[in-house]
């Protein structure tokens, strides 16, 4: 049976338009200001896909301009499928994160698996060849059902397909709060590294040039997907399955040898190169040639497609996987097919590149569709929505500050040692390969995973962070936090921090205080990467996560990446021998607000956010990257989540050796979470250089020591564990909660 597709008229007089997410007004633009006449139903799904938040960043537009995006390691800024950054020697680093929330809450296992896909295809698709990837993942808390099957089926999503198409997944973070409860996170990371003669950029430009689709064949999955994650959840209704695409490894493991293989070898007669990502044929090929300044025909009977009788409107908005978009010059059509068969991948010439500036798309012989490229790709409105302080953030500044209650320090510490977020993640990434393809030099479990350069010195560190309660309790500070912990992550590492990519996951922008979130942690990010210089080179925005009208917290991950000079200068958490000095750099301070031992002791978090200091951050870093550098630290970790104590058993953990420290603060003092700190050891033969170098900076707080026992004596009270024993309640809990 044939459906038959509403007339233009019935669409605007039912308004089915509405129901794709574009507005009376939006509506009313295209059929009048751009248009002149009213859409058909395909033309109206292509502005329906393409106008969304997904695609358009209509709401984030006048908040991504506030991104430093530039400097002179910049090689390419956003707008492109990826950024890239010169690490010397002609060699650049590409790099771009993505989300996929909205199908990984309603298939978690092909939704996480699709966000990996996606993200390879982003960055192969500059000319690089992917090396690495990572995650940062959100979740509910760990005491239901429903939260333990979307942590297995993401993480098996994740490793299911990173495993099988041979990239190791190096790194990453998982953190939970109640507020993710309905609304996941999966944001996935790429990195890959390419020569500069290499790059590659998405155009479709050159008259009579051809329009090739390569890959896997287009199927009815995915069909709105972009129109999907720009909208709410509720529950009780059926979400939509339909929108959740369906990944094959293998395939892309094929694709993404074709095409670098085209890239690096037929570059004489490659003009450009797209993911097919978010709302599928349409955005590739109209980005392509709107880019260009240039017109495209399509010719749809032409499309590889895997089920019959599919309409323009759903090859135009499929988002099958495992798809790109290449324009090549005229007449080479033949060597792009011969290579692609050689992969048994289907390649087909469907359309080619015009001067007019038009859209057009043709189906059994008619016109289905006539617009403007640029009405698409470029022309979405843009708004600048109202904006409001959450009522919460005035209740949180007239509240005293939270300090804890601690009858037993020890006891304390090891309750934090067993709270998900800071437990030890192993029992997550021991299901990913993290070693394939033998580069991997520190593997996940240390504050920066790294990659050795082959046939350099030089190494690759790389990280995900974000601690979106500090963006709950105060967005800008929180949002300077997290690009601030990421560097430190890098810096703890040996690297010099480069770059940011990330991914602003935030709650509905159509509300004032939704809005106002967004906005202000954007200034907060801005201005860190302005001090720290990690400009943006890429990333995405996922609005609307919201469930029931309750907004997850203000989650912008920050993926970032750092050059490492000499492979001597890679240095782990891990304290390394007895005997060793530890030190730590920074000031500690009573900082308990929006901090893991609040949420334990209270259930929740509130108040004031800690203030904080970027150019106290700077220094900091300064001084333990010159200190890696000049070859004095054996080991270096940031003291984040949980406090010094937690920072300091971290480091311990790993070759189970001892401490003995004592810190002249407060035993409540041992977890106060405050900024810009580093635990670092240093062997005996180092000391005198060291503290020359770290001047007042670095406090003296005692020695790693063979009798594993962790002892930490404060101002009045003394901690004594079995590192062991610690040791193995950190592994344990997040494996002891999933039973």
């Amino acid at each position: 049976m044939i459906k038959v597709e509403p007339t233009p008229q019935e669409i605007k007089e039912q308004r089915i338009y509405s129901q794709w997410g574009l507005t009376d007004e939006e509506y009313r633009m295209i059929a009048e200001d751009i248009l002149g006449r009213l859409p058909n139903y395909t033309e109206t799904g292509l502005f329906s896909v393409m106008w969304s938040e997904h695609c358009s960043y209509k709401n984030s537009k006048p908040v991504l301009r506030k991104f430093p995006t530039s400097g002179p390691q910049v090689l390419q800024g956003p707008g492109e499928g990826a950024g890239i950054v010169d690490i010397g020697d002609g060699q650049a680093v590409v790099f771009k994160a993505e989300s996929h929330n909205h199908p990984s809450a309603v298939e978690p296992y092909e939704g996480a698996a699709t966000g990996v896909g996606g993200i390879i295809r982003d960055i192969f698709s500059m000319g690089a060849r992917p090396i690495a990837i990572l995650d940062s993942l959100r979740f509910g808390e760990l005491d239901n059902e429903r939260t333990k099957y979307l942590l297995e089926e993401v993480v098996a999503g994740i490793s299911g397909y990173g495993n099988c198409i041979g990239i190791p997944t190096v790194g990453g973070e998982v953190q939970f709060d109640a507020c993710y409860e309905g609304n996941p996170l999966v944001n996935a990371m790429c990195v890959g590294l390419i020569d500069h003669k290499d790059i590659q950029k998405g155009q479709a430009k050159g008259v009579g040039n051809a329009i090739m689709y390569v890959g896997a064949k287009t199927g009815r999955d995915g069909i709105h997907g972009a129109t999907f994650a720009s909208e709410e959840f509720v529950e009780g209704e059926e979400q939509q399955r339909s929108a959740v695409q369906v990944g094959d490894p293998f395939m892309e493991k094929l694709l993404l040898e074709a095409c670098l293989e085209l890239i690096l070898d037929h570059s004489d007669i490659l003009v450009g190169i797209q993911d097919m990502g978010a709302a599928g044929l349409v955005s590739s090929s109209s980005e392509m040639a709107s880019k260009a300044g240039s017109g495209l025909k399509l010719y749809l009977d032409d499309v590889p497609q895997r089920e019959t009788g599919m309409t323009p409107y759903e090859m135009m908005l499929s988002e099958s996987q495992e798809r790109m978009l290449i324009c090549v010059e005229q007449g080479h059509e033949a060597e792009v097919v011969a290579l692609f068969a050689k992969y048994e991948l289907d390649a087909v010439s469907i359309g080619e590149v015009t001067d007019d500036g038009l859209y057009r798309l043709y189906h059994h012989g008619e016109e289905v569709a006539n617009l403007p490229v640029d009405a698409l790709a470029e022309d979405a409105p843009t708004y600048h929505k109202e904006r409001q302080e959450p009522a919460r953030i005035q209740e949180f500044a007239a509240l005293s500050d939270f300090v804890p209650t601690i009858e037993d320090a020890a006891e304390t510490l090891l309750a934090l040692l067993q709270q998900p977020t800071i437990a030890s993640k192993k029992s997550i990434y021991e299901t990913y390969d993290s070693q394939v393809r033998t580069n991997t030099v520190v593997p996940p479990g240390s504050d920066a995973a790294v990659l050795r350069i082959r046939g350099t010195e030089k190494a690759l560190a790389m990280t995900t962070d974000c601690n979106s309660r500090y963006l709950y309790l105060n967005p800008e500070v929180g949002g300077q936090i997290a690009v601030a912990e990421a560097a430190r992550n890098i810096v703890a590492s040996g690297g010099k921090p480069l770059a940011i990519t990330d991914c602003l996951n935030y709650g509905s922008p159509d509300k004032p205080e939704g809005f106002w979130e967004l906005w202000t942690s954007a200034d907060g990010i801005s201005e860190a990467c302005r001090v720290l210089d990690t400009p943006v080179i890429s990333g995405n925005v996922s609005l609307y996560n919201e469930t029931n009208g309750k907004a997850i917290y203000p989650t912008p991950m920050i993926g970032m990446v750092g050059l490492i000079e000499k492979l001597a200068h890679i240095t782990t958490q891990e304290f390394k021998q007895a005997g060793d000095f530890i030190y730590v750099i920074g000031e500690t301070k009573a900082d308990f607000n929006g901090s893991e031992i609040q949420k334990l002791q209270l259930g929740k978090i509130e108040g004031k956010l800690m203030d904080f200091d970027l150019a106290t951050e700077k220094a900091v870093q300064n001084i333990v990257l010159q200190a890696i550098q000049a070859g004095l630290l054996a080991s270096a970790h940031d003291s984040a989540e949980g406090g010094l104590a937690v920072a300091l058993a971290e480091s311990a953990f790993k070759n189970e050796l001892g401490i003995d420290v004592s810190v002249d603060v407060p035993k409540e003092w041992l977890f106060s979470e405050t900024q810009s700190r580093f635990i670092v050891s240093v062997s005996p033969e180092n000391q005198t250089a060291f503290e020359t170098l770290a001047g007042g900076l670095a406090q003296y707080i005692g020695k790693v020591t063979a009798d594993g026992q962790l002892k930490m004596a404060t101002q009045a009270d003394e901690i004594t564990i079995d590192t062991h024993v610690a040791k193995r309640l950190w592994e344990e809990a997040i494996p002891c909660l999933m039973k």
